[in-house]
């Protein structure tokens, strides 16, 4: 049986609700006599918002489509093009997450390699003309294809499957490095995955050499057939270099070491692909891509990628539908904002406001230079982005002429959603609603940006309260996409709906919170750090202890946490939750006079633990392995996660696990918290039960 037919065979009747993406193949009378082209166009047969995927079915059609043009002689070359702004995202995903045995995981990577290596298999040259966004297997059909063309319009080129814990499985680790080499293409392959899955564009991929011409959106596909035909009357040359010559070795090595950093081992996928694109340099093509089916197939059946899988549903579908918002039709127009303070992040916040809603926004301070010094900084990153292309010249004037500062909150009268972002102190907070109450119209939404202070007792004395509402955003504001929306116990409908349709205007990712100390991310980072800092302040190695949780994989150890969050604001949120609740939280001595001496965290600039600071911490008797601490952590976690859900701070698992990636960078690789805890075993030793049923973001049994 050959492989086609086992695949076939194998994958028949999965994936029944498949969305199939078609090869819709015509004739293209090529210019300048060149010739006939079967033009192959993808299309799902939705629109943009419904990219084209590749599923069973979809890879079976493809393969149909190929048959009936090998059979042909009177082509002179073969085209692959996307629908309208899509050429193709990869495999279907939630295929994917159907996948129930490794024979299957491997018919799946069998039955690609088939499809796809036939474009650069046939009698004839074949061309890719990526008009839209092409990742993943998107990419790989077309780097399969003799010659690639691009649009210099497309926004997004990628091979994101190890953010997923995937590897390119479908050619992706054999041709990419043989093409442009290995240093460009683990950017691709490792670098950008790994980097909140950065894509590039399509001007990138043409500089990166990915394709051999790029022409303008507008005329791409005319103007991509005209190229095609000179290169197939020879008018136009396109050389190759060949990659095998070099030595990949030490790119090899500098890739492994940033993968150790980012990861410490703790995720399979990147170290799979590794040692793929290594293999590359020297493997025929049969062999790299029977190796690229077994990493397949292994991949596909770890819990790594099915909790990578439910992390990327987390972000596409729930966080774009947030639980327990009410109806957007509530919703009040928001056309001018106030801020609160002019500090570093409140001038963040002026100039997110500023950009996305595109209204007057006015800064007020009690002092002018400090006034002055918030509108600079607007001026001055308004002025860096001009410079980097991001936006015009136009754009920019109108940017700057948006952003301005009062000394008084008379500047507020008719503005209809104020923010403060002052001091982290309940009485300071209460007396600026006050006094913004004073002049702004009843319908004027106010909101707090506050980390960890009650909404409910900032309201309580206002005269609308019910208007009143928990806007916390993460730092970097430009960055981090999370924004913890929450709901005082006098927040009414109204006012929830306007937060929600401006949270999604400023392109964040929204989670509904109950008002509860510190809400979900920096609760559970603060009783995560404080059992970390509690082992080291009981005489456990502060190296221990900052790297006893490197087996997650977490963006950064507690402590280096520590130093960018700053000690004297950590202080204060500990001594916040101690006060909510002193069973659990407790405040570090050590800290305290960390704070007291100055310092900026544990390590000094040269990334060493500072030996003052280490001074601080000796002392402690009862020292604890790295594993102790490691258990302790996360069931301290899972205590206060089951605590959270009991409570109602939030409506389920999920929402912990979006706010704990999008707020705090935790790794696809553990689909958030929860997933980690139920695989391991720690929710139900801790609290009895598993957070999520037996088959979510785990393999089923």
């Amino acid at each position: 049986m050959s492989t086609l037919d086992t695949s076939r065979a194998l994958l028949e009747g999965k994936n029944a609700d498949e969305v199939v993406t078609k090869a819709l193949v015509r004739d293209v009378e090529l210019p300048y006599g060149a010739g006939t082209m079967a033009l192959i166009t993808l299309d799902n047969g939705l629109d943009h918002t419904k990219p084209n995927t590749f599923g069973p079915h979809g890879l079976l059609a493809l393969n149909d489509a190929l048959d009936a043009i090998a059979a042909r002689s009177d082509l002179a070359a073969v085209g692959v093009v996307g629908k309208p702004f899509i050429f193709a995202v990869g495999a279907d995903l939630k295929g994917a997450a159907a996948v129930s045995s490794r024979e299957e995981a491997l018919a799946i990577g069998r039955l690609g390699h088939h499809a796809f290596r036939r474009l650069g298999e046939l009698d004839v040259p074949s061309f890719a003309f990526v008009n839209g966004a092409a990742m993943g297997g998107g990419l790989e059909i077309a780097l399969h294809c003799t010659y690639r063309t691009v649009s210099s319009g497309v926004p997004a080129i990628a091979l994101p499957e190890c953010f997923l814990g995937l590897v390119p499985g479908w050619g992706g680790t054999q041709l990419l490095p043989r093409l442009i080499g290995p240093e460009k293409a683990l950017k691709l392959v490792i670098e950008n995955p790994l980097s909140q899955n950065r894509m590039i564009k399509g001007r990138d991929a043409y500089a990166l050499g990915i394709a051999d011409a790029m022409f303008e959106p507008a005329d791409f596909v005319e103007e991509s057939l005209r190229w095609a035909a000179q290169v197939l009357r020879g008018e136009v040359t396109v050389e190759r270099t060949d990659h095998t010559a070099e030595d990949w070795a030490p790119v090899i090595d500098q890739a492994r070491t940033l993968v150790d950093l980012k990861l410490r081992g703790a995720s399979p996928a990147p170290y799979r692909a590794l040692d793929l694109v290594a293999l590359a340099r020297t493997a025929s093509r049969d062999e790299g891509f029977a190796a690229e089916d077994e990493a397949l197939a292994d991949l596909l059946m770890s819990d790594e990628l099915r909790a990578g899988l439910y992390a990327f549903d987390l972000v596409q579908r729930r966080a774009k539908r947030p639980a327990g918002a009410p109806d957007r039709s509530l919703a009040r127009p928001v056309t001018k904002v106030g801020v609160v303070g002019a500090g570093l992040m409140a001038s963040q916040l002026a100039l997110l406001f500023a950009r996305r809603l595109e209204v007057p926004v006015v800064l007020t301070d009690l002092d002018q230079a400090r006034l002055d010094k918030g509108v600079g900084y607007v001026h001055a990153e308004v002025d860096k982005l001009l410079g980097k292309g991001r936006i015009s010249a136009d754009q920019a004037n109108r940017l700057k002429g948006l952003v301005t500062g009062s000394l008084t909150k008379d500047a507020f009268a008719d503005a209809d959603f104020v923010i403060e972002a002052v001091f982290e102190d309940l009485g300071v907070k209460q007396k600026v609603f006050a006094e913004v109450e004073e002049v702004v119209s009843d319908t004027c939404v106010l909101a707090t940006n506050t980390s960890s202070l009650s909404v409910t007792d900032m309201a309580a004395g206002l005269r609308h309260p019910e208007r009143v509402v928990g806007f916390h955003f993460f730092n970097p504001v430009a960055v981090l996409p999370l924004l913890e929306i929450v709901r005082g116990a006098a927040t009414d409908d109204a006012t929830l709906a306007t937060a929600f349709a401006v949270g999604k205007t400023l392109k964040k990712s929204c989670v509904l919170v109950k008002d509860a100390p510190a809400f979900v991310v920096n609760r559970l980072l603060t009783r995560f750090m404080g059992e970390v800092t509690a082992a080291a302040d009981e005489g456990t190695p502060l190296e221990v202890a900052d790297h006893a949780l490197d087996s997650l994989g977490l963006p950064m150890t507690p402590f280096a946490l520590l130093q960018l969050v700053g000690p004297a604001v950590a202080l204060h949120v500990a001594e916040t939750m101690r006060a909510a609740f002193p069973d659990r939280y407790g405040v570090s001595e050590n800290l305290a006079k960390l704070v007291a001496a100055g310092k900026p965290g544990l390590y000094g600039p040269d990334f060493q633990i500072d030996p003052e600071v280490r001074a601080l911490f000796e002392g402690g008797s009862s020292p604890s392995t790295g594993e102790e601490v490691r258990l302790r952590a996360l069931r301290a976690l899972a205590q206060e996660i089951r605590l959270m859900l009991d409570e109602g701070v939030v409506a389920a698992p999920q929402d912990i696990d979006l706010c704990m990636i999008l707020g705090a960078g935790w790794p696809f690789h553990t689909g958030g918290i929860t997933p980690y805890l139920d695989r391991t075993g720690i929710s139900e030793e801790v609290t009895g039960s598993r957070f999520l049923e037996p088959g979510v973001a785990s393999v089923p049994a």
